[in-house]
C-alpha cells in the first residue's frame, strides 16, 4: 500500500550549487539556481549578486517545471510548438516554463530532484545547470 521514493540529498544538492556557482562566475554571469526535490519543494536556492530579480521565480519555476514531468524544460517547446491548442492552453498553466534551463536529476533513471537555472539567456542557463549535474555524475537530458 505505499511506494519507495528516493529523493536528493543535501551533500549532493551542495555539490550542485558550489558548481553552478563556479560556472556562472567563469561566465561572469549572475545567476540564479533552485534545486528542489523528486516532489518539486524547494531545497536549495541561491541568488548571485547582481541576478536579475526576475530571475528569482524563474529559476524556481524551472525546477518545478522539470520535477513535474522529469524532462528538461527545453523539451516542452518542441513538444507543443505544432499543437495550436495545447501551445495555446498549456503556456497558461502556473510554473510551466518551456525554454532551457531547468533539467530533472536522475539517479538510475528515478527522479531524485530538479534544478533551474535563470540569468543569462537560456542557453547559458543551461549551461550552468548541466555543469551542476556533471559535479555529481547526473544524466543530462
Amino acid at each position: 500500500m505505499s511506494i519507495v521514493k528516493r529523493t536528493i540529498d543535501a551533500l549532493s544538492v551542495r555539490r550542485m550549487l558550489d558548481a553552478a556557482i563556479d560556472k556562472s562566475n567563469e561566465m561572469k554571469k549572475a545567476m540564479c539556481i533552485a534545486i528542489t526535490n523528486e516532489a518539486g519543494q524547494l531545497k536549495a536556492f541561491h541568488a548571485m549578486d547582481g541576478a536579475p530579480h526576475l530571475s528569482i521565480d524563474i529559476a524556481q519555476n524551472k525546477a518545478w517545471t522539470a520535477s513535474a514531468f522529469g524532462i528538461a524544460t527545453h523539451t516542452w517547446f518542441d513538444f507543443i510548438k505544432n499543437d495550436p491548442p495545447l501551445l495555446a492552453g498549456i503556456t497558461h498553466t502556473p510554473r510551466l516554463v518551456v525554454f532551457g534551463g531547468g533539467y530533472p536529476i536522475l539517479e538510475n533513471g528515478q527522479l531524485i530532484g530538479a534544478i533551474g537555472v535563470s540569468g543569462g539567456h537560456y542557453s547559458e542557463d543551461m549551461e550552468v545547470a548541466r555543469a551542476a549535474l556533471d559535479a555529481i555524475n547526473a544524466p543530462v537530458q
